[in-house]
């Protein structure tokens, strides 16, 4: 059976992961996939990935992170633009998630991006999802 949307299957298996306490999940690797949990990974919401090569796929393992008191680091995280509702943003337009204490994540020109990235470079995109 195929897929519609990848990525909201990935955020799902985060989501649910982080509230089942799991110290990884794992999924099926693409290219967008490993654009946006490296934004993860430098927002500091997960400790690590990995890619494992299984010959026709791949695996992407995230590796999840808790606070000290093993409370969660993401508290929420929500698919923005869906296949049947793309979103696409100007630079002027991104919006500030939580106030600025969350961040978006944006498919841009200049690849996967965050949204304080973004309004750095002066680039808009596709506004993918959005994490606090």
């Amino acid at each position: 059976m195929s897929m519609s949307d990848p990525l909201a299957d990935m955020l799902t298996r985060i989501r649910n992961g982080v509230a089942a306490r799991f110290d990884s999940v794992e999924m099926p690797l693409s290219k967008l996939k490993v654009g946006v949990v490296k934004v993860l990974k430098e927002e500091g919401y997960i400790t690590d990935y990995q890619i494992i090569d299984t010959g026709v796929q791949g695996i992407l393992k995230v590796t999840l992170k808790y606070g000290p008191n093993n409370e969660q680091v993401i508290t929420g995280i929500r698919r923005v633009s869906r296949p049947g509702l793309r979103q696409y943003k100007k630079s002027s337009n991104i919006p500030k998630v939580m106030s600025g204490l969350g961040v978006g994540i944006l498919s841009t020109s200049r690849g996967v991006i965050s949204d304080r990235e973004a309004r750095r470079l002066n680039v808009g995109g596709e506004l993918l999802c959005e994490v606090w």
